[in-house]
C-alpha cells in the first residue's frame, strides 16, 4: 500500500537522525496518478502513522486525510512532474547538509558516501533559502536537482529522489553522511586525499548498486518500524 510506504520512508528518516521536530517530509507517488502520499503537517517524522498521512493532488489539494497540505508539497509535486521515473522524494533539514552547504565548497569523494555523485560536486538549489511554497519555486528546484540522486538547498536543507522508495531515503541519508564526513575532515585541516573522478565513478557502481541501497533501506526500515 502506497500510504504505508510513505509512513515507512518517513519513520526511516527519523531513525537515520534526520528529524527536525515537525518539519521535513517524504512523499511517495500515488500509483493511480492522483498525486503524492505525504505526512500531514504538524507531526514529527517518528510520529507518522496511518491517521497522519495525506493524498495530495498535483494541484496541491488534499484528496484524502485531514488538514491542509504542506506549504512545501510543491517540492515533491514538481520533481515528480518533471521526472516521471521518480517514485519517492525526500526533503529534510539534515544538520550536516545545512552546515556544509554554508561553506560553498565542493563535496569531495573522500568516503563511500561521497562517491554517490561519481566525483562530481553535488547540485545546489540557490534560488531561495526560504520555503519552496509555490509551483514556480518547485520547478526551479526540480531543475536544479536534474537527474542527480540528491541536492543541497543552502540555508535550508536537502532534497533527494529515487525510482524506488528505499533509494530515495538512502540518497538523503548518504548525502548528509558525506557532508558530515567532509566537515570533520575540514575541521582538522585541508582535505588532501580523495578519489579522482574515475575511482569515484567506479566506487559509485561498486558501493551503491540497487542491492546495497536496498540493504541500507531495509536496515533503516527495521529501525523505523521498531520506534
Amino acid at each position: 500500500m502506497t500510504a504505508d510506504l510513505a509512513i515507512r520512508a518517513t519513520r526511516a528518516l527519523a531513525a537515520a537522525g534526520q528529524a527536525d521536530m515537525v518539519w521535513g517530509h517524504a512523499a511517495v507517488r500515488d500509483p493511480d496518478g492522483r498525486g503524492i502520499w505525504i505526512k500531514a503537517p504538524g507531526w514529527g517524522l517518528e510520529e507518522v502513522d496511518a491517521d497522519r498521512v495525506q493524498l495530495v493532488s498535483f494541484d496541491a489539494d488534499v484528496l484524502e486525510g485531514e488538514g491542509k497540505p504542506h506549504k512545501e508539497c510543491h517540492i515533491h509535486l514538481e520533481i515528480m512532474r518533471r521526472r516521471p521515473d521518480v517514485v519517492c522524494t525526500i526533503h529534510t533539514h539534515a544538520q550536516a547538509a545545512v552546515a556544509f552547504a554554508a561553506l560553498d565548497t565542493p563535496l569531495l569523494p573522500i568516503s563511500h558516501e561521497g562517491a554517490l555523485f561519481g566525483g562530481a560536486d553535488v547540485p545546489r538549489f540557490t534560488r531561495t533559502g526560504g520555503l519552496v511554497e509555490n509551483p514556480d519555486l518547485g520547478r526551479a528546484l526540480a531543475d536544479a536537482l536534474g537527474d542527480a540522486p540528491a541536492a543541497l538547498m543552502p540555508k535550508h536543507g536537502l532534497v533527494a529522489a529515487g525510482t524506488e522508495v528505499g533509494a530515495a531515503v538512502m540518497h538523503a541519508v548518504l548525502l548528509d553522511r558525506a557532508c558530515q564526513t567532509q566537515l570533520m575532515a575540514m575541521a582538522a585541516g585541508p582535505v588532501r586525499v580523495f578519489s579522482d573522478a574515475a575511482e569515484a565513478a567506479a566506487k559509485r557502481l561498486q558501493c551503491w548498486p540497487p542491492g546495497q541501497l536496498d540493504a541500507g533501506w531495509n536496515y533503516l526500515d527495521r529501525k523505523g518500524s521498531s520506534r
